[in-house]
């Protein structure tokens, strides 16, 4: 398969900082001073941690060899996400960073922060108490508790937030969605400009540097994206569709089986990361909260989204022009089994082809999803649906 933008020296400093947890833009930075906090997951609002002058990351246990240091804390029945990032924070491989902030997505993610901060230390922890509901008094209550987290930021690390700082963070992250969603239209062409797993790797670099740097590179990278060649080797045209997946080699061996992965619905490094504005009239906090709770794709942990997030996917697959969704899947997340397990229906009864792949965090069945991925794309193409 043609790869696309491989040769943009752009794209290759920005998916070589996706090999290591502490990426050499983070080196860099910390030489200068720079604080970096750690952010777990999208319903930790960046901007503000932008707004404070530091670096809001987004942490991968990438490069982990297991997690034989979690049997101590977690059981078989934990996802391996939180094990083999509870075994990389313990080896210290996170102790560049200088705070972790974490919203309780879930029970494993909650049961991880608390385990991080008594059994190895935090230089600075906090728990977000996020809402199940998206409502407009649940709006309001995260905006109140989206100000004492700021408060207890503030006075932790003795810098204020004001309004002007706030308003210029939103403003930014605003700008890097946006060009996030122009690059993402570049795969979906005809002849796509990007792969999947190379818009992966853009979308991680932007979690590990400065985000004004990353917005200009990004700038750069867009224009060259529309000059370059568009490829034309795919057999199928897929999009990819699961929780908080991380793992470039994982798309990278769905695309080599011939499935050009022109759209998702993901996570941290998905459309759910950039599908939504933030205003900057009025209160910010309010603001934030909204657009978290409201303006932003809900995850499965929000009551009542869960049509939302299917017809959502069908409308991707639309604007695509693609022929099948891969569903993505970490075993023993219960908010994502059940989720799987109701899309199936609604694939089934929309007629949307679809194959379910199981992964544990460390991609390590290479072999097996290629000849699962290659069978699906065969039902594509030449005899099936």
């Amino acid at each position: 398969m043609s790869r696309g933008i491989e040769d943009s020296k752009i794209y290759q400093y920005l998916a070589s900082l996706t090999h290591d947890p502490e990426s050499s833009a983070i080196v860099e930075y910390k030489t200068t001073g720079g604080k970096v906090i750690g952010c777990l997951y999208n319903q930790v609002p960046d901007e503000l941690i932008t707004a404070a002058g530091m670096l809001a990351y987004r942490p991968r246990a990438v490069g982990s060899q297991g997690d034989e240091l979690a049997e101590v804390r977690f059981t078989q029945v934990n996802c391996s996400l939180v094990r083999n990032f509870y075994d990389s924070a313990k080896r210290g491989r996170f102790d560049f960073m200088d705070g972790l902030v974490v919203a309780n997505s879930c029970d494993h993610v909650r049961k991880l922060y608390e385990n991080w901060k008594d059994a190895i230390g935090l230089p600075y922890g906090y728990l977000i108490c996020f809402p199940k509901r998206n409502g407009d008094a649940q709006v309001d209550e995260l905006a109140k508790r989206l100000k004492v987290f700021k408060r207890d930021f503030e006075n932790h690390f003795s810098v204020e937030i004001d309004d002007a700082s706030l308003r210029a963070a939103i403003e930014l992250h605003n700008k890097i969605r946006l060009q996030q969603q122009e690059l993402s239209e570049l795969r979906a062409l005809p002849e796509p400009k990007l792969t999947g797993s190379q818009f992966m790797n853009v979308m991680i670099a932007g979690t590990c540097m400065q985000r004004d740097k990353y917005s200009e590179l990004l700038s750069d990278l867009i224009e060259e994206c529309k000059e370059a060649p568009g490829i034309s080797s795919g057999r199928a045209r897929v999009i990819i569709y699961g929780g908080e997946i991380d793992e470039v080699g994982l798309l990278e061996a769905i695309e080599s089986q011939g499935a050009l992965i022109v759209g998702d619905s993901l996570g941290s490094f998905g459309t759910r990361a950039f599908d939504y504005q933030v205003s900057t009239e009025g209160d910010l906090l309010h603001n934030l909260a909204k657009a978290l709770l409201q303006d932003r794709q809900g995850e499965p942990r929000i009551y009542g989204t869960r049509e939302g997030r299917s017809e959502r996917v069908k409308q991707i697959m639309e604007d695509c022009k693609a022929q099948g969704v891969i569903q993505v899947h970490i075993p023993i997340c219960d908010l994502w089994s059940y989720e799987r397990m109701m899309f199936d229906v609604f694939a089934d009864n929309n007629s949307l082809p679809c194959l379910d792949l199981d992964t544990e965090y460390v991609f390590a069945a290479a072999g097996q999803t290629k000849t699962r991925v290659q069978a699906f794309v065969e039902t594509l193409t030449e005899g099936g649906r």
